[in-house]
């Protein structure tokens, strides 16, 4: 199909999603039926399109008359079958698959073999909700992210019969309307969905184990990974119970496998109803007020230490790729960044506690989570072994105060925050690789695009280093004894080979 202004879109559903999409389609020029079994609901949507556009006017975004051309292109559809003469149609309608089957096995009838029918959900499977309808061909995925309008990445997905050239076509209307398509297979949770998972799992997992209060595991993400948001406050803002069905389906879609585990803590907050911002309650109250992290305070002069190994602290303002080939590295840390002040040895996170590395060294010890650049990162996470004094880790928390660095100090825990889960969505990333998911590339630019990462997982891993990554999981998978942090036969395999380069 060739993809002009010309060609007629139909969407089912107008809530926020169909919506969104409705007006994303008439604002690149093409006659839009927006459709829902409610015709309050279509009215609804109709009006906060409108609503939308001239809020685009107000600030000068959008000129009036592009705003009436806009509207005049958007029509209600009373009924399913005014969407005959329709070339594609967008289902974002409940995320049940007896519902969207049974809208796809109408729309066959009613509208033209030719006719692309596509779904925008974000985890159903694609090749189920095309099951025993006519032309499967015709049928793929065409996920939008919130809000459609602004969000740049749609996921065009595959399912098993879908024709290449309808995935071809919806890739050139999604470049059309100023947006960037990656292409996968129809597998539970997509790219975005199924790669996110870490992201929110680790941090419930640190919350239950009582690592660190929310903001500051908030904060060691936002401030110390440079995520664009800590993943608790996230899912505040998605909503506890949207958020926490997604990490069901996706667990019940892959057999229970483990590292996709739901939270009991999240279960808790959905039950009691307490959904994030939208309820007033979730992890945090709302309107939000500002976090008051636990502040270390400025230490005495007494506490400074002298540099030993390679020279002062200037090294430690490299960035992360530069710091691991300038601090040193030898036989007594081996692959690990490091530094001593005095006694005290400080490491980048392995993935073992900080007491385990002070047992085996026989010193005291301090670990950090590192894992972006230190340069732009205003914050240092770290943890110090039960067995420190006082005053040993305090040489750490002086160091870093010299550099204007905020920090933070947390509970003892293996990996740490940021560095477990940077490692565990590289892990998932390559995974999905492996498995024929997408292409790395696609992935890549789907997390940065759609979940607004500062890396793609994959570059992120490379620029960490495979063994490091291989490492940190290992550590974790030993020290909890679980399968959830198995490490993917692609990373070994990365891993393996990055060590033959260096030789």
């Amino acid at each position: 199909m060739q993809i002009s202004e010309h060609t007629r879109i139909a969407v089912i559903g107008s809530g926020t999603m169909g919506a969104g999409i409705a007006q994303l389609a008439a604002s690149a020029g093409h006659p839009v039926q927006l459709y829902d079994i409610s015709p309050a609901a279509t009215a609804r949507g109709l009006e906060s399109i409108a609503r939308s556009l001239q809020g685009r006017v107000d600030k000068g975004r959008l000129t009036p008359e592009a705003y009436q051309a806009t509207l005049g292109r958007l029509h209600a559809a009373d009924q399913l079958t005014d969407l005959a003469d329709a070339d594609i149609v967008i289902e974002a309608a409940a995320e049940k698959l007896e519902v969207k089957q049974q809208l796809f096995r109408a729309l066959a009838e009613i509208c033209a073999p030719q006719t692309l029918l596509t779904t925008n959900t974000s985890s159903i499977s694609v090749t189920a909700i095309a099951s025993g309808i006519a032309h499967p061909g015709r049928i793929a995925g065409l996920h939008f992210f919130n809000p459609a309008p602004v969000m740049k990445l749609v996921e065009v997905v595959k399912g098993l019969d879908s024709d290449s050239q309808t995935i071809e076509s919806l890739c050139q209307l999604a470049g059309r309307w100023g947006k960037t398509a990656v292409r996968c297979q129809s597998t539970p949770g997509f790219i975005v969905n199924r790669v996110a998972r870490p992201y929110y799992a680790e941090a419930w997992r640190a919350l239950e184990e009582q690592v660190a209060p929310a903001a500051v595991i908030d904060a060691a993400l936002r401030d110390g990974a440079r995520f664009p948001m800590g993943p608790l406050e996230l899912t505040d803002l998605i909503g506890q119970d949207v958020n926490f069905a997604v990490t069901c389906s996706v667990f019940n879609a892959f057999w229970q496998e483990r590292r996709f585990l739901p939270s009991l803590v999240q279960q808790e907050l959905v039950l009691a109803g307490k959904w994030g911002r939208k309820s007033q309650q979730g992890v945090y109250r709302w309107p939000r007020q500002h976090d008051e992290l636990p502040v270390v305070r400025a230490l005495p002069q007494e506490a400074a230490a002298s540099l030993q190994r390679q020279g002062g602290p200037g090294m430690w303002l490299n960035g992360m790729a530069r710091l691991t080939a300038h601090l040193s590295q030898s036989d007594l840390v081996a692959d690990v960044p490091f530094l001593e002040l005095d006694e005290v040895l400080v490491m980048a996170t392995n993935g073992e506690s900080a007491q385990q590395l002070a047992r085996r060294y026989n010193r005291p010890v301090v670990v950090l989570d590192l894992a972006d650049d230190y340069v732009n990162t205003p914050l240092v996470v770290m943890a110090a072994a039960a067995t420190n004094r006082p005053d040993q880790t305090a040489k750490a928390i002086h160091f870093f105060q010299q550099q204007d660095k905020q920090v933070l100090l947390v509970a003892d825990y293996p990996g740490l925050l940021a560095w477990r889960t940077v490692a565990m969505l590289v892990n998932e990333a390559l995974d999905a690789v492996q498995k024929g998911v997408a292409s790395a590339d696609d992935i890549d630019v789907a997390m940065r695009l759609g979940v607004n990462y500062p890396h793609g997982p994959l570059a992120w891993g490379e620029s960490l280093g495979w063994q490091r990554v291989l490492t940190v999981l290992e550590n974790l998978q030993k020290h909890y004894g679980e399968e959830r942090y198995r490490p993917s036969s692609l990373l070994r395999e990365r891993a393996l080979m990055e060590k033959h380069y260096e030789q």
